[in-house]
């Protein structure tokens, strides 16, 4: 059983999980809630403020956990989503706890809360709590998944903050009204640095020439590449674009400082395996997650934000060769029409505010799994919406100008749709 009551606890496997919190809106005149986690270590305390993962900051530095946005679904069903990989929790933390905060009432009006852990992979429901005492709480601390020997655990703690935030925050061990970090280096959590490794430097290629293969077809593609949509010019830089090809697992030095914002990478990677591509921080720590798949045979497209300070650094891990290509975002395809894909991708749309019908066809066992994030300038995002294993689907997008960024572990295709009123994972507010 998964349903389990206040001060319970439930064993896991350890996979990738989506987390929810749960609730009804109850109309426009209802407390607003916001969901939110903490990475904490063996003293119950945060290393940091990069340990907290809230709407200002969606992503852990370690990517073991990223805040995917809110969904709507029928009758006023809200749920805000949290993807949370055990797997790729650094060794110093103990814990990670859900939380949630409630602006313009407390959470004994909000109706129907709940937290909710299922399986990234299956879908399948892992762990349910649902809060039934709260009363004049504005903070509130849903649940936490905790290490115990040598395996994670799930308990449902419910307990709440009449002071909301500032006292939730002075638990965990920092101040909720500190000054924001300035750089990324003050935000990301202080942790011992590896010994460093030393990996060769990949070979850099200035592409001037029609030489280098399409990651869809495979042929060869004239340079410069042609503005294929009307991005405006600060979504991100134009550049020549840079190809670099290595092995296995390799850091990237690409020595490259280019202007703010957004940049696509196209991914070819041979032979089965997962990989994993993310940004790093001058110290050599997991930043921003690029592309994340298990695909075999990939070709497919990711995309970053760089802040345009310092040298951009890549990680890449899988197995066998591989090949990344750099290229400016006004590139990409545009979302005007009709669209068909394989695997992971990124479009520009720059329309008005539409709804989407999907289909998903899934990997070679008809499962898998498809979502659509929608990124605004400066690089915050937004979860759109998604499905589990092969099928038909529709959901809504906000007003563009926004980089649609694919997940998919198999083909796919898009078209605008007339009207709204996508199911449980649209959104109404851009």
């Amino acid at each position: 059983m998964t349903q389990i009551i206040k001060g319970g606890n439930l064993p896991l496997s350890g996979e990738p999980m989506r987390v929810a919190v749960v609730r009804r809106s109850g109309g426009a005149e209802a407390p607003k809630v916001d969901a939110a986690a903490l990475l904490v270590d063996a003293d119950g305390k945060a290393r940091g403020r990069g340990d907290l993962v809230f709407y200002n900051q969606p992503e852990h530095a370690g990517s073991a956990v990223r805040l995917l946005g809110e969904a709507q679904g029928e009758e006023g069903v809200v749920a805000d989503w949290l993807e949370i990989d055990p797997g790729r929790v650094e060794d110093s933390v103990e814990r990670v706890v859900v939380a949630a905060s409630c602006d313009g009432g407390t959470f004994g009006e909000v109706e129907g809360l709940y937290v909710r852990a299922v399986s990234a992979t299956t879908g399948a429901q892992l762990a349910l709590y649902a809060v039934e005492d709260a009363t004049t709480e504005t903070a509130i601390l849903l649940g936490e998944f905790y290490r115990r020997n040598g395996g994670w655990k799930f308990r449902a703690v419910g307990q709440g903050y009449d002071s909301g935030l500032p006292a939730l925050a002075t638990d965990f061990g920092f101040s909720a009204s500190e000054d924001e970090a300035d750089d990324e280096d003050e935000q990301a959590p202080e942790v011992v640095p590896e010994a460093p490794v030393a990996v060769p430097a990949p070979a850099l290629v200035v592409v001037d020439k029609a030489d280098v293969p399409d990651p869809y077809s495979g042929a060869p593609i004239a340079a410069p590449l042609p503005r294929l949509n009307a991005l405006p010019a600060e979504f991100g830089p134009e550049f020549p674009y840079f190809e670099y090809q290595g092995e296995g697992k390799e850091d990237v030095e690409t020595g490259l400082t280019l202007p703010r914002g957004f940049i696509a990478v196209d991914v070819v990677k041979k032979g089965s395996g997962y990989l994993d591509i993310v940004t790093l921080t001058i110290r050599k720590r997991r930043w921003r997650q690029v592309m994340r798949s298990r695909m075999d045979d990939l070709r497919g497209v990711g995309v970053l934000h760089h802040d345009g300070q310092s040298p951009l650094r890549l990680r890449i891990e899988t197995r066998g060769r591989w090949m990344i290509r750099l290229r400016p975002v006004s590139t990409l395809r545009a979302f005007d029409g009709p669209v068909e894909g394989y695997g992971p991708d990124v479009l520009a749309y720059t329309g008005d505010e539409t709804g989407v019908r999907f289909r998903f066809e899934g990997d070679e066992d008809k499962k898998g799994y498809f979502g659509v994030a929608a990124h605004r300038k400066g690089g915050h995002w937004e979860y759109r919406f998604s499905r589990r294993d092969r099928g038909r689907g529709k959901g809504d997008l906000p007003r563009g100008p926004r980089l649609l960024v694919v997940e998919a572990d198999g083909a796919w295709s898009m078209e605008p749709r007339a009207g709204g009123g996508g199911g449980f994972w649209s959104r109404s507010r851009s």
